[in-house]
């Protein structure tokens, strides 16, 4: 794995580190418990900053992690972006960073790492099969940081609102929540509903004490509208109703996450959270959740796997109807522990 880098020489640790993760917001958060760790290991009185986009600053700026987060703005245009990063880095000068974490490796954070001219830095590999998770914390290694896991315990800077939301919603707060997330882009990366319903119906006979809970944008309505419909009280409809940092939060107080290739299942299993995991299309080693809380289901085994095609050439998505519900839901037991909790807390 080709890593360019400098890395940090001196034996005391560096005052000041700039890490920089632009896009998009699943990628952003699955670089949160890397640097999160790396947090760990810096004395109190170190700095560390972020420099990110400002479509995908919420969750970060509400975090108890960095100093400062810098957001770029210019939306998707890279004209505007390269606009107002050339206005940013007088700020980014004022800092003197002795370590750049180039978590990005595109046009705009070369040019703010080649500006800065930092005594250490080191450039993620956008090209290699490693896990985008891995590949962070060898990334953030290379520059001379120790960071050999990730620490999935974070704590928001200021309360979001996220129990207040769900009870008026009607969660039980003595009942189990359990995320489903039919939330893949494309129908190749979708799972059949009707098997979301009937693993729920699996899952409530074996745990009666659960609620499930939906989250994410109007795009899944329909299908949380479906659920709704079928399983009543048991399901707590969220959808369109949260921050991305409410989002978060929420998350985790979940026993279990049931997810598609998407943002949220990002958020689930950089929290420490039970993940089920099921890919159709997507090129699976590169986005796969990591650790021993997450199940993995890909389509890397099968000829046609890793297509990344939205539409099955084959019309029926084999990749993902292979799975049944029942199949799903003995993977789903094995990840539970029957410690239950909040990983992250207000102060």
């Amino acid at each position: 794995m080709n890593i360019p880098s400098k890395s940090w020489a001196k034996t005391s640790p560096p005052a000041r580190i700039l890490a920089i993760r632009l896009q998009a917001m699943g990628d952003l958060v699955i670089t949160l418990p890397y640097l999160q760790q790396l947090r760990n290991t810096l004395p109190p009185n170190s700095r560390l900053d972020l420099l990110t986009r400002e479509e995908v600053d919420t969750i970060p700026k509400n975090l108890l992690l960095f100093n400062h987060v810098y957001s770029i703005a210019g939306g998707r245009d890279l004209k505007k972006q390269l606009f107002f990063t050339f206005l940013m880095l007088p700020r980014l000068w004022e800092h003197r960073y002795d370590v750049v974490l180039d978590l990005q490796n595109n046009i705009i954070s070369k040019i703010v790492r080649r500006a800065i001219r930092p005594k250490a830095w080191s450039e993620f590999d956008r090209f290699s099969p490693v896990a985008a998770g891995e590949c962070t914390r060898l990334t953030i290694e290379a520059a001379g940081m120790d960071n050999s896991y990730a620490d999935h315990r974070f704590r928001l800077s200021k309360p979001s609102g996220e129990i207040d939301l769900l009870k008026e919603n009607g969660w039980d707060s003595s009942n189990e929540l359990v995320v489903l997330n039919p939330a893949g882009a494309f129908p190749s990366r979708n799972w059949p509903i009707e098997n979301y319903l009937l693993f729920a119906n699996l899952w409530k006979e074996y745990y009666p004490n659960t609620q499930f809970l939906m989250l994410g944008t109007n795009l899944i309505s329909s299908k949380a509208a479906y659920l709704k419909n079928e399983l009543g009280p048991y399901l707590i409809d969220l959808t369109d109703k949260t921050t991305p940092i409410q989002a978060f939060a929420i998350v985790q107080y979940a026993k279990l996450v049931l997810s598609e290739d998407s943002g949220l299942m990002h958020m689930s299993w950089v929290s420490g959270i039970p993940t089920v995991t099921i890919f159709g299309s997507t090129w699976g080693a590169r986005a796969r959740p990591l650790g021993e809380h997450t199940c993995f289901l890909d389509s890397s085994d099968l000829p046609c796997g890793n297509c990344r095609q939205e539409i099955c050439k084959y019309g029926d998505t084999h990749c993902l109807t292979r799975y049944t519900p029942q199949f799903i839901f003995e993977k789903a037991l094995s990840l539970v522990s029957p410690l239950t909790g909040s990983n992250t807390s207000s102060e």
